[in-house]
């Protein structure tokens, strides 16, 4: 029997379709290994995604200090806005979010559909910034300032709901994971995921060592380098496990982050994050995002190359196919499709 977490303690509120799957692939053929993917695109909530974990403890934070309104930010296509936008309409709160462009890319898809399309209908108030930190912290402020002063009492999500509590989210997927392992009689070498605001990579690292498992989370940077990476997930990780009252250690050694497949940024695909999203699309039917899992599997399959990876694998899909159809230019043109789809 594998041990939980008691997090009774914390306020939730149920939001995700829980377990989500775990998944033989085809994605490691002819690379020696097998590629298990955890399915958190399947969450369930506003077309899934790994948000909706952390949301649960989120809200019930939120709620449990009678808040009236949510407020949080991310870029244009941000999928945790999607998420808060959706769990704001399930549990009947206002929601505003404040959205910059990381990107200067000017097509009608990007401005108009993907994510955006979606927090319009779930009814977000939207304002947007210029594509600054301090200007969405001064619009977070004001807003804030603005709902206080017409008697709301507003609650402030952190961007990717990426803090001491919303990883409590991914101490819990821990214990799910691990039970469906023991399930499936899976031993994996390591726990692949595509690494952005560091709290999915925390609360599940922090989660695996609090119960007493070595298996390595091994982060690829959809962004920045892997320095600044590590950073966030350790602030992250010791806030939370903090809040677990635990007396765990982690190493800083076992924050592993690899930046070789960010590319030029976040938000800018690379030829091989749309290699990785045809890949997976014809060969497995499954839906990558151009912003963090093909990057995510571009990683995992270049490191497997690379005999960096070996033995079993899981990769934890952190959903986000709706920014798809945002980049739907991208896939009109015909050099991608040049080539008979490989294999993976």
């Amino acid at each position: 029997m594998i041990s939980a977490f008691d997090l009774s303690r914390f306020p939730r509120t149920t939001l995700a379709h829980l377990p989500t799957p775990l998944e033989l692939t085809t994605i490691g053929a002819g690379l020696g290994i097998r590629v298990f993917v955890k399915r958190d695109d399947c969450t369930g909530l506003g077309l899934g995604g790994n948000k909706t974990r952390k949301l649960e403890f989120t809200l019930g934070d939120a709620l449990s200090h009678d808040a009236t309104l949510l407020i949080t930010s991310g870029a244009r296509h941000s999928n945790h806005v999607r998420q808060t936008a959706a769990a704001a309409a399930r549990i009947g709160l206002r929601c505003q979010v404040v959205l910059h462009d990381p990107v200067e890319r000017q097509t009608q898809f990007y401005a108009h559909s993907g994510n955006l399309l979606l927090d319009t209908l779930f009814g977000a108030e939207i304002h947007f910034v210029a594509s600054d930190e301090d200007a969405t912290c001064r619009r977070i402020e004001a807003l804030t300032h603005d709902a206080n002063a017409a008697g709301e009492n507003p609650y402030v999500v952190a961007a990717g709901a990426s803090d001491g509590i919303g990883a409590l989210g991914y101490a819990n997927c821990a214990h799910e994971l691990l039970v469906q392992c023991a399930r499936q009689n899976l031993t994996p070498s390591a726990v692949v995921l595509a690494t952005g605001s560091g709290g999915t990579h925390a609360g599940l690292l922090g989660g695996l060592r609090s119960l007493g498992s070595g298996i390595p989370v091994i982060g690829i940077s959809v962004s920045e380098s892997a320095n600044i990476k590590r950073a966030k997930v350790w602030n992250i990780l010791h806030e939370m496990i903090a809040k677990l009252g635990s007396d765990t250690v982690v190493p800083d050694s076992d924050i592993v982050v690899y930046d070789d497949y960010a590319g030029a940024g976040y938000s800018i695909p690379t030829p091989e994050s749309h290699d990785a999203i045809l890949r997976l699309a014809r060969n497995e039917g499954l839906l990558l995002d151009p912003v963090y899992t093909a990057k995510g599997i571009a990683g995992l399959l270049d490191l497997a190359r690379r005999g960096t990876l070996s033995g079993d694998i899981v990769f934890l899909h952190t959903g986000g196919s709706p920014a798809l159809f945002a980049y739907n230019d991208d896939f009109q043109r015909p050099d991608l499709y040049e080539k008979a789809p490989v294999s993976c």
